[in-house]
């Protein structure tokens, strides 16, 4: 049905039923935020909810869970048609989840009740702790589903080793995992869930925006700006995002850029940092004589500090008067060998010490085609030697219930195939290798 409506949103019923024969509603969240039909954010109550439309929608969800002598926590989900805001006669009955759902602490959050509790009361043959006249709406609640995955590569799941995880302070945390965990491609993805509550939903969406750009992870990517993005959005602020808001916003994707200041903290790091060794004459950072920075006759203003940021070439103009002056942007940094990660918005920024002549170079433009995660080899759409065109699949892999096709970098022929079909394969596997044909 929501293919035909203009404005589809989600919105869900919290309900509870005990042995005794009594069953309440907790109210509505909104889960409207999606990707893929798979919940982002959620929040409680649904904006643009009046008291008239909840009422029936709440008393419809205690219906429905009655006709089957419902025990226990069960969510009855609606599909609504908002194009003229949240009605009654505009909401349609979609299904019912028989479990307690991922977004139940928004729930949890703005009655203050233990739903956990709660289940283990009823399975008990206790009575539910609470009358419907006894539950209330307290304020506004949000929770945002922190993944490993990179939003900027068309989410593709990121696995690996957790060197570093830091939650912000202040939000409720509901994670799996914990620091010096593997991030596995067997599993969903999901890293933890990021709750919080205020009085009002303009402080709510504060305080979780805030909380998302100040998550610390190294080394799997995760959603962390894309979340913090979504909460930004003058839609979301509005109360009138629908489940196909993500999928119609491409722009919502495009990865985040370092501010000013972010580069000039990385410059800094890496003309002091003790371990850093200078390379050779040609080195790019002129750190030979950084001993002397600051007291050479006929010195620049400026220095200009190369770096490789994720890949791509940076140039940082670095004033003079920061050159011994540490400037603090980032919200976390670590340094492992020569690389650093600084950390700002949710993003991690990656900087190495640059050694090249600008030229692009690496494995996709060597025709070297890497594994970007482990995972398991589905498809493999070319032979050994086979003449390919730049764009053309070459593989696809599986990992976290997502598919990533390879393609070719250029024109060019297959030189070598390390790829079978049904085979398991590390992240930065050499897969194919292309040569590119000579022109005439």
């Amino acid at each position: 049905i929501e293919k035909y409506i203009q404005r589809p949103r989600h919105i869900e019923v919290q309900v509870f039923g005990d042995t005794h024969g009594n069953i309440v509603h907790l109210f509505e969240r909104d889960c409207s935020l999606q990707r893929r039909h798979q919940k982002v954010i959620e929040e409680a109550p649904a904006p643009g909810m009046d008291e008239a439309t909840r009422e029936i929608l709440c008393a419809v969800a205690v219906k429905a869970a009655k006709a089957v002598d419902y025990v226990g926590a069960g969510t009855i989900e609606f599909i609504a048609d908002a194009s003229e805001g949240l009605r009654a006669d505009r909401i349609w009955f979609m299904e019912m989840n028989t479990r307690l759902q991922v977004e139940h602490p928004v729930t949890e959050e703005i009655t203050g009740v233990d739903l956990v509790e709660w289940q283990l009361r009823v399975a008990s043959g206790e009575a539910l702790p609470k009358r419907q006249d006894e539950l209330s709406i307290n304020g506004w609640a949000m929770e945002a589903r922190l993944y490993a995955e990179d939003p900027a590569k068309g989410f593709l799941p990121s696995v690996g080793y957790l060197d570093y995880l830091q939650f912000p302070a202040g939000l409720r945390i509901e994670a799996g995992v914990e620091e010096g965990d593997t991030i596995s491609p067997f599993y969903d993805p999901m890293i933890a869930k990021l709750v919080v509550s205020a009085p009002s939903r303009e402080a709510a969406i504060s305080k979780l925006a805030e909380g998302c750009r100040n998550v610390v992870i190294e080394e799997p990517r995760s959603n962390a700006w894309f979340l913090a993005r979504l909460l930004d959005s003058d839609e979301f602020k509005d109360g009138t995002t629908t489940t196909n808001f993500i999928g119609q916003s491409p722009d919502l994707i495009d990865p985040p850029q370092p501010s000013d200041g972010l580069l000039r903290e990385a410059a800094n790091t890496f003309v002091f940092h003790e371990d850093f060794i200078p390379g050779t004459a040609a080195d790019p950072l002129f750190l030979r004589n950084r001993g002397l920075v600051g007291f050479r006759l006929n010195v620049s203003k400026n220095q200009k500090v190369r770096l490789n940021l994720d890949g791509e070439l940076v140039e940082i103009n670095l004033p003079q008067h920061h050159w011994w002056q540490s400037e603090v942007a980032s919200c976390g940094s670590s340094m492992l060998g020569q690389q650093l990660t600084l950390h700002e918005g949710g993003m991690p920024f990656r900087f190495r010490p640059d050694r090249t002549d600008g030229s692009a170079h690496g494995p996709a433009s060597s025709g070297t085609i890497l594994s970007p995660m482990p995972g398991r080899i589905i498809a493999v759409e070319v032979t050994q030697g086979q003449t390919v065109t730049k764009g053309q699949k070459l593989l696809t892999l599986e990992a976290m219930k997502m598919e990533h096709s390879l393609t070719a970098p250029f024109d060019g022929v297959v030189a070598e195939l390390n790829a079978e079909t049904g085979a398991q394969v590390q992240v930065e596997a050499v897969l194919v290798k292309i040569e590119a044909v000579p022109s005439d």
